[in-house]
């Protein structure tokens, strides 16, 4: 295992570097980089607003800006030199996690992400506890009364859920329980209320329950049906199976049947993805959940950083994350063998 666990890692080094390449590569294409931003401010194209400027509008010296001053701008940001030695100046950076400081937020990136993670952390990680804690038994009853009305009235609501985009949802609960035109019972905006500070302890906790119901039903509500149906269908695999009859000829109670033999086996599947996501979990972010009840969390960073092209925080969390979704992998591989003895990496360590 050791073997595989090292070939595993040196294969994420060219992984790394070539995600890294094309989305640098691509980024040298898209108009409006950081310095036609600039220049676009300079000239007074907007308010506040940036208008995307073309390599057409770069050198326009007898519109206000001359030739020295936007060479100035290059070299601020860095543009002044070719883009391989930008690219090699950034991983050697990155592989010290330098990943500088934001263009459009004028801070570091690391100090930028951190300040954002308590909100992704919030919804990722409660919804990964009510999925994983929800679908998991919903999807053994499930299995045991396979075809009953409890089977059916239950698929018919998760599959409901399912077809209903998590945005949609979190209007409609605005609406009716936000205040919008019904009840106004749980707040609309932010992750704790304005006087969270000046609360006890026990009071701080339920203010932050209470501001995450209403997000936490939008964005799990959808991934129920997935993992419900998965754990479903793998424990009716296996209660059709010859041992499981075998178990029952021979007088074995059904719970011990259920989860002395047939769990052990037919969770491995579930069991599987849970160490990657259990790790995305704090890291995952939505663009719309948190638009929609003003949480400012990854998503909503992701998307200010691709639109006003930051490319700093871009490439900085594409690289971090994309680390952490290489290690996620490969815990979710070894995680067959801790709970399925049968199954051994030797064949590939022997190749």
């Amino acid at each position: 295992m050791a073997a595989y666990i090292l070939r595993r890692l040196l294969l994420m080094i060219p992984t790394l570097f070539g995600i890294m390449l094309i989305t640098f590569t691509v980024t040298q294409f898209v108009p409006g980089g950081p310095v036609e931003r600039m220049i676009a401010q300079l000239k007074g194209h907007s308010g506040g607003e940036v208008r995307i400027s073309t390599s057409a509008d770069l050198y326009q010296g007898d519109k206000g800006l001359d030739p020295e001053r936007v060479e100035q701008l290059r070299k601020l940001y860095g543009f002044d030199k070719p883009p391989v030695a930008r690219f090699l100046r950034m991983m050697k950076n990155y592989l010290v996690f330098d990943f500088g400081d934001s263009y459009y937020h004028h801070q570091s990136v690391v100090n930028l992400v951190i300040s954002k993670l308590p909100v992704s952390m919030s919804l990722g990680l409660w919804s990964f506890l009510i999925v994983y804690g929800t679908c998991i038994p919903l999807g053994i009853a499930k299995a045991v009364r396979d075809g009953s009305r409890f089977d059916v009235a239950t698929s018919s609501f998760i599959l409901i859920g399912y077809a209903i985009p998590g945005f949609v949802l979190a209007i409609a609960l605005i609406v009716l329980f936000g205040g919008g035109s019904f009840w106004s019972i749980f707040p609309l905006r932010g992750l704790v209320s304005d006087n969270w500070g000046d609360l006890p302890l026990m009071s701080k906790i339920l203010d932050y329950l209470w501001h995450m119901v209403l997000p936490i039903i939008s964005s799990t509500l959808g991934s129920l049906a997935v993992m419900t149906l998965l754990t479903k269908n793998s424990f009716l695999e296996e209660i059709h199976k010859q041992y499981v009859l075998t178990a029952r000829a021979k007088g074995l109670e059904e719970n011990r049947v259920l989860y002395r033999h047939i769990f052990r086996n037919a969770i491995i599947p579930i069991i599987t993805g849970f160490p990657g996501s259990f790790i995305t979990a704090f890291f995952t972010g939505s663009l719309l959940i948190e638009t929609i009840f003003s949480l400012d969390g990854m998503g909503l960073l992701a998307y200010e950083s691709i639109l006003n092209r930051d490319y700093p925080v871009v490439l900085g969390t594409l690289y971090f994350f994309t680390i952490i979704g290489l290690i996620s992998r490969l815990l979710s591989d070894l995680s067959y063998v801790m709970v399925d003895p049968r199954i051994t990496f030797d064949g590939m360590e022997s190749q």
